[in-house]
């Protein structure tokens, strides 16, 4: 298959089903995106976290520039939608947001997201701010032939603000501000799921941590889409440490087979590509 990138785009979209969620997991590279393909998955996204550790750095520490390459990268090695995790789409004013935008447009994405935290200030961005940062990023998503689609980001559970309220009132505005995607990441309760699903018309995607829901009980609950953010990407990085402790502290090889079992999954991978 060889969609354009607006097919892609609006495959993407049509993905996000109530009830249906689209399992979303997040690549690191391109081998990871070729291995995940290869089991069904049918959109990716990038991880700020998983691509960050790549080059030997903390998340939020990758520029723009090196994050639009990466996308691009990863947009243009796998046939299926890809959306970029874009951070707060490196600005704080919303020219600058609308900016990162268009020239997310350009690398080939199906789809973005923007957060509504600035790292600088280690803070959630006052209301109006927000709304205006999600509405410039809408503008520059939906501008062209390509409708990127655009996730909008509300950060306070993960801020340590766990303000229900206040979140609802913020992905209510990202909607009416042109979001095509509400996303809370650190909703666990489904209470508070549930409630988010019922105030908005927007599909509604969750971040998968050890205290959410499974699967099954976030479809049932109404939920649109799951991911999983840098989770896949360190729990590899376990994968590794637990081999290099065995070498170092055992002087044994019980890695090998696992080895063995990765190498083969790639081969496959690279082969259907």
């Amino acid at each position: 298959m060889n969609d354009s990138q607006a097919d892609k785009a609006n495959r993407f979209l049509e993905l996000h089903r109530r009830g249906d969620p689209l399992l979303m997991p997040n690549a690191w590279d391109l081998g990871s995106a070729a291995l995940l393909v290869s089991l069904g998955f049918e959109a990716l996204a990038t991880t700020s976290s998983g691509h960050a550790a790549t080059l030997g750095r903390p998340d939020g520490a990758v520029t723009r520039e090196e994050a639009l390459a990466h996308a691009a990268a990863l947009s243009g090695g796998t046939d299926v939608p890809v959306s970029a995790d874009l951070e707060n789409a490196f600005a704080d004013d919303p020219a600058g947001v609308a900016e990162t935008i268009a020239l997310a447009v350009e690398t080939g994405l199906a789809g973005c997201s923007v957060e509504d935290y600035s790292r600088d200030a280690d803070d959630i961005y006052e209301m109006g701010l927000a709304r205006e940062r999600v509405a410039a990023a809408a503008a520059a998503a939906h501008a062209g032939p390509v409708r990127l689609v655009l996730t909008a980001r509300a950060e306070n559970f993960i801020r340590g603000k766990p303000d229900l309220a206040d979140t609802i009132a913020r992905l209510d505005a990202y909607q009416e501000a042109g979001a095509d995607v509400l996303f809370a990441p650190g909703l666990t309760s489904p209470d508070d799921i549930r409630q988010v699903i019922e105030a908005v018309d927007a599909p509604l995607s969750v971040l998968a941590v050890g205290r959410a829901p499974s699967v099954s009980e976030l479809a049932a609950l109404g939920v649109a889409r799951i991911s999983v953010g840098g989770a896949f990407a360190f729990a590899a990085y376990a994968g590794l440490l637990e081999a290099a402790e065995e070498l170092r502290d055992h002087g044994t090889y019980g890695y090998l087979e696992r080895a063995a079992a990765g190498s083969k999954a790639l081969r496959n991978a690279f082969a259907r590509s």
